[in-house]
């Protein structure tokens, strides 16, 4: 009986969800991948450069952030893991450095990859220019306009951003576009997932590359609070590598409270929702099985989130099962509680965080904390790539007054 919630089976399953559910076209370099991942990732080499990269280039540890005026309203302790710091400003350059050193060593000459929110994006573009590889990035014509700062700087970077302008223009359909290009690109292509979704062995490859955060927090509480782990860890949720990143040294320690947050957009039954462990069933998508937003005839619904990086119809087959499991507390929160606690994070501790991260924060007031708690909420990207729409929020709030 496999009863460890961090490491996948043999077959890439964690509980029921997972797998890999892929054309036939693509099963070589799926397979590939999968025999190769493990091996390359325990090379000294690649550890040696990996961990020389992620300390040079990205700027990790990230420090670990004691926010004393949001502890202060909840009388606990609320600490915050700076993913925001990283080069590029998001958590998504952890796994793109670790990809890209692993297709290096695949022989592949050529990266892909999808992204929403464009912070996947932007890492996967600044690595390959790092390292001097092509790079193609799929991403919807919707988050194109949304999300116009990541185009421009994909673009700077030398990357070719390609617009998916079919259904609703968001991730689901760059994803497609993505997995598409794969299969048509066999040899010299890699592609790189950005979140843990994917089939097998991607939700286990990126939750690995993802697990740095946690290992750090571990580090950090110990050095400089004297404990071993926290009461809770929170992070917000749409594939969730992020959130895998911040819970994988937690999640086999039924002490620690996980706490994941979904995005509800305009309401969690308003039909214009991303929140996935409430609305959605077992089905595959995008080559696993998981928990999927569908209709009664397996149509994939289409979500929505103020976020362009939640703005995902599906969640990682991980996560589907600390749901499932009940390992997990599954929350959500509303598109106009996370504009308002995006507002409040910067005006009570001067961080500006991502639309995704304000998810996390805006559930604060419907949690319990003991004085005693220590609380670490993964501050996964920071809020330049969202000024339009909190410019547009501004906007508002003046023409309101």
């Amino acid at each position: 009986m496999h009863t460890q919630f961090s490491v996948p089976d043999a077959d890439g399953y964690y509980g029921e969800f997972g797998g890999a559910y892929i054309p036939e076209m693509l099963f070589q370099n799926v397979e590939q991948l999968r025999t190769q991942y493990r091996l390359i990732m325990e090379e000294e080499s690649f550890q040696k450069e990996f961990n020389a990269l992620l300390k040079d280039y990205v700027g990790r540890p990230t420090p670990l952030f004691h926010a004393k005026r949001l502890s202060e309203k909840y009388a606990t302790t609320i600490l915050l893991k700076r993913e925001d710091l990283c080069h590029t400003g998001a958590h998504k350059i952890n796994n793109t450095v670790g990809q890209v050193l692993l297709a290096q060593r695949l022989g592949k000459k050529r990266i892909i990859a999808e992204t929403g929110a464009g912070q996947h994006g932007v890492a996967t573009a600044t690595v390959c220019a790092l390292k001097g590889l092509e790079c193609i990035v799929y991403m919807g014509e919707k988050d194109m306009q949304r999300q116009e700062p990541n185009v421009a700087r994909m673009r700077m970077l030398g990357a070719t951003v390609i617009p998916a302008t079919s259904g609703s223009k968001t991730l689901k359909d760059a994803t497609n576009e993505a997995i598409r290009d794969w299969i048509n690109n066999p040899v010299d292509t890699h592609y790189i997932i950005g979140s843990v979704v994917g089939p097998h062995p991607y939700p286990d490859m990126v939750a690995r590359f993802q697990s740095i955060i946690s290992k750090e927090i571990q580090d950090q509480l110990l050095n400089e609070y004297g404990v071993d782990k926290p009461t809770r860890v929170m992070a917000c949720v749409g594939g969730g590598s992020n959130a895998a990143g911040a819970f994988y040294h937690f999640l086999d320690d039924s002490e620690v409270e996980i706490v994941a947050v979904e995005a509800a957009g305009h309401g969690v039954h308003s039909g214009m929702s991303a929140a996935t462990t409430q609305l959605g069933v077992t089905g595959v998508l995008h080559g696993s099985k998981s928990i999927v937003m569908q209709t009664s005839d397996g149509q994939v619904v289409e979500p929505h989130s103020i976020s362009a990086g939640l703005d995902y119809p599906g969640i990682g087959p991980l996560h589907a099962h600390l749901f499932n499991s009940g390992r997990g507390i599954f929350i959500n929160a509303t598109d106009e509680e996370a504009m308002k606690a995006a507002f409040e994070i910067s005006q009570l501790e001067g961080i500006i965080p991502a639309l995704e991260t304000a998810h996390a924060f805006a559930v604060l007031n419907d949690m319990k904390f003991d004085p005693s708690d220590i609380t670490v909420i993964c501050l996964s990207g920071r809020g330049d790539k969202d000024l339009s729409t909190y410019m547009a929020e501004l906007k508002k709030q003046v023409d309101h007054e």
